[in-house]
């Protein structure tokens, strides 16, 4: 049985971009109407087979208002990737991701961050132009852009393989005590709870 890679995701973005939405749509397959929304932090994991290994995501949905962002730096300790979430249909939703991704980049650099636009199926009431939504992807190193929608699935098993992919990709390092692929972002060893090298190759 091949060893389970387990890594820590978090999703950032405004309030009423999908979020919550986004993840349940992941990680149960359905499409829930009327979503909550999420007060402080929200948690959720699946584990899905990428490329040649069993991944299991830890995923953790940042409630939107800027009261809890200040929580965020806590949770970046250990995180491999993030989703930065914005509305297709809110311009605004967009121009409010810098904090987000400032706070990541401080916190957690080096992560992978991919951009994801929500609600795509909302065609008539796009306001983002996909040209602008790369232009802040290049401009802030993330890794990819996906335009998703909840409602129909778009795009939402591919933004968790590509995100996984870009993780297995930049992310791991042998633990040198049991030997196991583990995220370098990590301070303990996952599987042996030993603490391990950092990516200057000092204990971290």
């Amino acid at each position: 049985m091949s060893t389970l890679l387990k890594f820590k995701v978090l999703v950032a973005g405004n309030k009423k971009v999908g979020k919550t939405t986004l993840v349940k749509r992941y990680c149960t397959g359905t499409f829930v109407v009327d979503t909550m929304s999420t007060i402080g932090v929200d948690f959720m994991q699946k584990s899905v087979q990428i490329n040649d290994y069993e991944v299991g995501f830890s995923i953790w949905d940042f409630a939107g208002e800027k009261k809890f962002r200040q929580l965020l730096p806590a949770y970046c300790n250990g995180a491999s990737g993030a989703l930065v979430c914005f509305d297709l249909a809110n311009a605004e939703s967009l121009e409010d991701l810098v904090p987000w991704v400032e706070v990541l980049d401080t916190y957690s650099p080096g992560i992978s961050k991919v951009l994801v636009g929500t609600k795509a199926d909302l065609v008539r009431e796009r306001q983002v132009p996909r040209p602008v939504a790369l232009d802040l992807m290049e401009r802030y190193g993330m890794v990819n852009y996906f335009e998703t929608s909840s409602k129909t699935g778009q795009n939402v098993e591919e933004l968790f393989q590509a995100l996984g992919t870009s993780i297995i990709e930049k992310s791991l390092q042998m633990c040198p005590y049991c030997e196991k692929m583990v995220p370098r972002e990590l301070i303990f060893c996952q599987y042996c709870g030993k603490k391990i090298l950092n990516n200057n190759g000092n204990s971290s």
